[in-house]
């Protein structure tokens, strides 16, 4: 399968929920609630884990997209993900980054490579 970037960074055909919702495996979407509610101190149920990446259209995607500001501000831009947008790496980033820096070793490679 070809990688899927999310506009943050995130490499959605990597992700747990991504994978579930591909394959329509209730374990899997079990597992990923359980795990991300212990993760992030929160309250994730089975049927939250449905997601075909935030970029798609009309497609399933993960609740918390739909609140994301840094998707938000991708799609208003109608860039690919963060990496091509002008404004690389803005404040919104990097108070992002600071919880998920692998998402920026994400975007600058694609930065450096792709843009």
């Amino acid at each position: 399968m070809e990688k899927i970037i999310s506009i943050c960074g995130n490499i959605c055909s990597d992700c747990a929920a991504f994978k579930a919702t591909k394959e329509d495996d209730e374990s899997k979407r079990k597992e990923t609630a359980r795990a991300w509610s212990k993760m992030y101190s929160s309250d994730i149920n089975p049927e939250d884990i449905n997601c075909e990446g935030c970029m798609t259209a009309g497609g399933k995607k993960f609740n918390y997209c739909g609140v994301c500001e840094i998707r938000k501000c991708g799609m208003e831009k109608n860039v690919k993900n963060c990496a091509y947008c002008g404004e690389y790496v803005c404040d919104k980033l990097e108070e992002f980054f600071k919880m998920v820096p692998k998402n920026r070793k994400t975007l600058d490679k694609i930065k450096e490579t792709d843009v």
